[in-house]
């Protein structure tokens, strides 16, 4: 796999720093945050593919922090995990733009196959945004 910038925010510092080694480990670049609002400001000064996102942390929550993800990164790509899922959770998680929802403990590979999907959908979304300004760009000149 090739380098894919992949954010994990979850709360619990073991599971992150893990999850992170195992990615890592597989060729993909990974920074951690321990908070939502952490979470946020890394997207603010940082480019990243994919967050894979704790639903359930103190404070702000993964919905809450999702919103504020997507309002940064329009493009980003956001995959929920949690231990604690429930069917109502995961249609509002998708409604506001999570790319998938996986429960805990999910399995390495499972977790792979989502994050190449979703990195597979950002670029899709932003070659699309650069055809139109370009499309935007020709049109303007009138040739």
């Amino acid at each position: 796999m090739d380098e894919h910038r992949i954010l994990i925010v979850d709360d619990e510092d073991e599971f992150a720093t893990l999850l992170s080694e195992r990615l890592s480990a597989r060729g993909l670049r990974v920074d951690t945050a321990n908070s939502g609002p952490a979470a946020i400001e890394m997207v603010k000064s940082d480019s990243f593919d994919v967050v894979v996102l704790d639903m359930v942390m103190p404070g702000m929550d993964g919905i809450e922090t999702l919103k504020g993800l997507r309002e940064q990164a329009p493009d980003l790509q956001v995959i929920l995990l949690t231990g604690h899922a429930t069917v109502e959770k995961g249609v509002s998680a998708m409604k506001l733009g999570a790319a998938d929802f996986l429960e805990k403990p999910a399995e390495l590979e499972e977790l792979l196959d989502k994050i190449r999907e979703a990195r597979s959908r950002k670029m899709l979304l932003v070659e699309k945004k650069s055809r139109k300004k370009i499309d935007d760009i020709l049109g303007s000149k009138g040739w």
